[in-house]
């Protein structure tokens, strides 16, 4: 089975040991989500500029925004300043909220047939009146940088996915660059999401650990969340993890964005639990910056991908 490791992981692996040990007490430590995201988007852009001199052409990412929504604007345009800083050519189509479903899937199509294009991105959510599984479905699965489509799901099941869904791969990415093994070890995940919690659940089968996925219906949470060696908590839920769910030593993974009194929080209470954890990741600055980068390896792969052999594309492949 070939495993889905991400791209060029192994080249930012980070000589970090275990937590040191001071008089009784470990020293936690904090994975910087945005050092990470920075020398993968530095690695990128070395990455482009070579291919460019190789080849005259650069990845393409088209991004559509449907409607106003504040939220997803400012995500769309960070997505694509970020683009531009790693070398990308950046499509923008930005739709007015009255876009009809035709309209938008005849959109996509078009983006399918570009070969300037390589990933296309539909921001969610959409406005009511679009059904946003139609038009993930319609997106060519070859440019599904986001990794929603049904057939890049199977694939990421079989463990033979290209393309595989940002955020989770860029958990990934975080406990790679940290030496922290996956083998063997316990995970847990709080939440069942198609988005994070189903996906990074594969992506730790396909790393050899063992792991379980908590939610709403599971009994006895406390007593599962203390047996994990690596935590990750995507429930959406301000600071639902308490110290009482972490055992001493733990890699806590939080996902969630919340926000508090006008400030971000994430899933995790993390002050208490970072006295208990080895390993934490902090919101803001520990997942969020991951996700964006991750988009720009997927849209780099998809446009090695689809080179002719020997040209760039011999690294193009999920790695075995």
């Amino acid at each position: 089975m070939q495993c889905c490791t991400p791209f060029g992981a192994g080249k930012l692996r980070k000589n970090i040991t275990a937590p040191r040990l001071v008089g009784r007490r470990k020293i936690m430590v904090l994975i910087d989500g945005k050092k990470v995201s920075a020398e993968i988007r530095s690695r990128l852009t070395k990455e482009t500029a070579e291919l460019k001199s190789k080849t005259g052409l650069v990845p393409g990412l088209a991004t559509v925004l449907v409607g106003e929504d504040p939220a997803s604007a400012v995500y769309v345009r960070n997505k694509n300043k970020i683009c531009h800083e790693v070398g990308f050519q950046s499509f923008e189509q930005n739709l007015p909220a009255e876009t009809t479903e035709a309209q938008l899937i005849d959109l996509i199509n078009e983006l399918n047939g570009n070969d300037a294009v390589n990933g296309i991105l539909v921001q969610l959510p959409l406005p009511d009146h679009i059904d946003s599984q139609k038009i993930l479905l319609s997106i060519d699965p070859e440019k599904d940088v986001d990794g929603f489509h049904p057939i890049n799901v199977g694939k990421l099941a079989l463990g033979n996915a290209l393309l595989t869904p940002c955020t989770p791969t860029g958990i990934i990415a975080l406990l790679d660059y940290y030496n922290i093994e996956i083998v063997g070890k316990h995970a847990v995940v709080l939440g069942r999401s198609n988005i994070v919690g189903k996906p990074v659940a594969h992506l730790l089968l396909q790393r050899h650990a063992t792991v379980t996925i908590c939610h709403s219906k599971t009994v006895n949470l406390e007593q599962v969340t203390r047996q994990a060696d690596i935590l990750i908590a995507a429930v959406g839920r301000p600071r639902f993890v308490t110290s009482a769910m972490v055992k001493e030593g733990a890699v806590v993974i939080d996902v969630g964005i919340n926000r508090v009194d006008g400030k971000l929080t994430g899933d995790v209470d993390f002050t208490p639990v970072s006295e208990k954890a080895g390993f934490i990741t902090p919101v803001p600055g520990g997942v969020g910056p991951m996700t964006i980068a991750l988009l720009m390896e997927n849209t780099l792969k998809a446009f090695k991908a689809s080179l002719p052999l020997g040209v760039g594309r011999e690294n193009s492949l999920p790695a075995k």
